[in-house]
């Protein structure tokens, strides 16, 4: 039976670089008999622009008929002036939420082709696999209330809301248990317990759910530590469980461990492992329409999208192939390209890519 998957390009270099990971999916389509129909929608500022909302009810519709989403990516500085609630980034909320995509997966993977590109030392990076599970849609992100108000002297004053509960820390704690006995079965779990009641609650919780996983090593880090840890000896890491704000600001901390943020794919899972998947990069209207972002993380996500919501191991793993004999070939984008190595565009390593598979 076909399965459907909504194609979201976003706004920025997202158009450009969902372009190289459709045609993976075509490819494998022609050549594997990948059985799906790929269907298109509008959501972040080229909503906006078209239907005056960054996520428009047909763009929810898709996503909820289909099997998975692939987005590029939203947000640049043509919408900033618009008040909070109408910018890009809300229509990428709203789809976590509405489709209770609360388990964020992201992969730090340095492929040895690229030790030089890291700005740590290859001693300190060579090797370096380690998975951010982060719960997305709890946390400050999506707390109430919220807002920014103006008190009786007349001095304005921001405000948001830190909150978990119970089972929404739970829930995590069990992804992340998980997926730490398929790797090295250690698993840390990063808070600020030391100030937050909140992340006290966290850590207690983990704790608890740690007692039904005996055969995984608990640890558990304050986030200061956990950001000084990353940078001074990443590979003690293996599976890192955090909140929504941490995981946002670690993952992309560890995304420069592996020489560019172009390389890092996610997914975010409901739990029936429907999901959403997406480079961790944000929109860079800076670069759009040159020619020069790298394509490797959206394709990467392909990879993680027949995993996770397709059970099409196989097909993952011959994606996450081309693009290591693509690296072994020399070809290179911008942001990983160093002496010795072949410069080319965004569509030519979609098309090497391609080509190997």
């Amino acid at each position: 039976m076909s399965k459907t998957i909504a194609i979201l390009p976003g706004d920025g270099i997202g158009p450009e670089i969902v372009v190289e990971a459709v045609k993976v999916l075509e490819r494998l389509q022609q050549t594997h008999g990948l059985a799906v129909e790929l269907r298109h929608g509008l959501v972040g500022g080229s909503a906006i622009d078209a239907c005056g909302t960054p996520l428009p009810d047909e763009t929810m519709a898709l996503a909820q008929a289909s099997d998975a989403i692939l987005l590029g990516a939203v947000g640049g500085h043509k919408w900033e002036s618009l008040p909070i609630e109408q910018r890009p980034e809300k229509g990428l909320l709203g789809l976590r939420s509405g489709l209770g995509l609360f388990a964020n997966l992201r992969p730090a993977l340095l492929y040895p082709e690229l030790v030089e590109a890291s700005t740590l030392k290859p001693e300190v990076v060579s090797g370096l696999d380690i998975m951010i599970v982060r719960e997305l849609t709890g946390g400050i992100y999506f707390g109430q209330p919220r807002g920014i108000r103006t008190l009786d002297n007349g001095e304005r004053q921001g405000f948001n809301t830190l909150v978990y509960s119970e089972s929404e820390i739970e829930r995590i704690a069990r992804v992340a248990f998980e997926t730490a006995r398929k790797r090295s079965r250690r698993l840390c779990s990063v808070d600020k317990a030391n100030v937050l009641e909140c992340t006290e609650l966290w850590r207690e919780v983990v704790t608890r759910v740690g007692r039904d996983y005996p055969d995984v090593e608990l640890s558990h880090m304050y986030v200061d530590n956990a950001a000084m840890q990353l940078v001074r000896a990443p590979k003690q890491f293996d599976v890192i469980v955090t909140t929504n704000m941490f995981g946002d600001i670690l993952s992309d901390c560890a995304a420069m461990l592996t020489g560019s943020i172009g390389m890092l794919a996610s997914a975010a899972l409901d739990a029936d492992n429907k999901g959403m998947y997406e480079p961790i990069h944000g929109s860079a209207p800076d670069i759009a329409g040159q020619g020069i972002a790298n394509p490797i993380a959206t394709i990467l996500s392909v990879a993680m999208l027949l995993r996770y919501s397709l059970a099409e191991d196989a097909l993952a793993e011959q994606v996450e192939q081309a693009v290591r004999r693509v690296l072994a070939q020399g070809l290179r984008t911008a942001d990983i390209h160093s002496p010795g190595t072949t410069r080319v565009s965004t569509t030519q390593m979609g098309d090497a890519i391609v080509a190997a598979l």
